[in-house]
């Protein structure tokens, strides 16, 4: 059985890395929400948008797909990109060129990344 002291030193270890995963996502978010010409774009207000989406979508996709499940993950991805839309003050285009962009920044960083070795996109066992 696992010790309290080896328990509590796995959770020590994963809140850094909860906090450093949130940081990057909004940093990547950040970065999209200024290259389509939002004002106001600021660190904060993405990190405010990737945790509230991610909190509210997630809540409505669970409560909704568990009425009527083809809807919920609809509906869950429409108030992640609600809330995106309202922390920015923009449109839906808007918000919805963001989400997709900050995706696409993320997946060319994490090809570089992959390319000079030092990041790997999969774990294969051997």
């Amino acid at each position: 059985m696992y010790e309290p002291a080896m328990i509590s030193g796995i959770s020590a270890a994963a809140i850094p890395g909860v906090l450093l995963a949130l940081f990057i996502a909004a940093l990547f978010l950040w970065m999209a929400v200024k290259l389509i010409g939002i004002k106001n774009a600021s660190i904060g207000k993405a990190m405010i948008a990737i945790v509230g989406g991610g909190i509210l979508g997630a809540l409505i996709s669970a409560i909704v797909g568990a009425i009527f499940h083809p809807l919920g993950p609809i509906l869950g991805f429409l108030a992640n990109l609600w809330v995106i839309k309202a922390v920015f003050d923009t449109g839906w285009l808007r918000a919805f060129l963001a989400w997709i962009l900050s995706a696409v920044i993320a997946a060319i960083v994490m090809g570089i990344l992959a390319f000079l070795g030092i990041f790997t996109i999969g774990v294969c066992p051997s």
